[in-house]
């Protein structure tokens, strides 16, 4: 019969003390129970493991060649219930998020900030890329969470809602009557204006553009820009007509400083939130989102 690992732990505590009385008050069981098992590993092996006398044992050749392997292998094995205590204790792990630029900045930061002050010892790994970018890596596992808008097709994702946002084409004040002076009073913007729109790549910009479509709209002077912190602020100093998130410009939208273009009918409005796989999360990803669900719930009754 082969040897136990039971076996192979008490050999080696008993090398390691050199005394089976000791030993045995090391691992709490009875001295006839350590010789009985020290015995039969013996018999397993073939070989005799000790030698006995009366101050205790005493490793044989064979015995010290087996205890130098079977020490590393328990030394790994208490190495790594170490490690496994200290990430309970001080809740070490590792959370990968993918997310824009522009997200990351106006809503995922708020959430950061609280999850690190109450898990100051989680790492945390931020891939800053497209919404397409994000749930073509999701798929892949190669991120634990996205903070994308909603995806028509989600797959095997969970997706819990952040906010809605509203998609929306704004300028300035003096933009706009500059272009009236030039076009007359009732100039078809989107044709006679400089639209601003981000890339192609990006899925507001699909989102923008399904909505163009759709209302048979057709833009005459197209400027793509990369991000939409870079649309907002080509906006803002009045290159042209930039569609942005409202959300994000609020505050220029309530002083002034930028002015909303009607539309005959609004773009509709899109919801942001985490995305990821929960059919067998970390506990680092389960605590991340129970963090977020209990600040969207302090916010919403504060």
């Amino acid at each position: 019969m082969e040897p136990h690992l039971s076996q192979y732990k008490i050999f080696y505590e008993v090398a390691r003390c050199g005394n089976i009385s000791r030993a045995a008050r090391e691992l709490y069981i009875s001295q006839p129970a350590i010789s009985k098992a020290v015995n039969k590993l013996e018999e397993g092996l073939g070989v005799r493991l000790f030698h006995r006398n009366s101050r205790g044992v005493q490793l044989t050749k064979e015995g010290a060649i087996l205890y130098r392997h079977i020490s590393s292998a328990f030394e790994a094995i208490n190495d790594g219930e170490r490690e496994l205590r200290r990430i309970r204790d001080f809740h070490i792990g590792h959370l990968r998020i993918g997310v824009s630029n522009t997200l990351c900045k106006y809503v995922l930061l708020p959430y950061l900030k609280g999850f690190i002050e109450r898990y100051p010892h989680v790492n945390i790994s931020i891939e800053s890329q497209s919404t397409i970018h994000t749930l073509e890596m999701l798929e892949a596992h190669k991120i634990d969470v996205g903070l994308v808008a909603e995806p028509k097709v989600k797959k095997a994702l969970t997706f819990s809602p952040v906010m809605e946002i509203n998609d929306g084409f704004v300028c300035t004040p003096s933009y706009m009557e500059h272009l009236l002076l030039r076009e007359g009073d009732e100039p078809d913007l989107f044709r006679t204006g400089n639209i601003m729109l981000l890339d192609q790549s990006n899925m507001s910009r699909k989102h923008v553009d399904s909505y163009l479509t759709e209302r048979q709209i057709e833009v005459n002077q197209l400027l793509e820009v990369t991000d939409m912190e870079l649309l907002i602020e080509f906006s803002r100093i009045g290159i042209g007509i930039g569609c942005v998130i409202k959300e994000l410009v609020a505050d220029d939208l309530k002083k002034g400083t930028l002015i909303e273009i009607p539309l005959p009918v609004p773009i509709p409005s899109r919801i942001i939130g985490f995305a990821c796989h929960l059919a067998q999360p970390s506990d680092t990803l389960r605590e991340f989102l129970e963090y977020c669900q209990s600040y969207d719930s302090a916010a919403a009754t504060g």
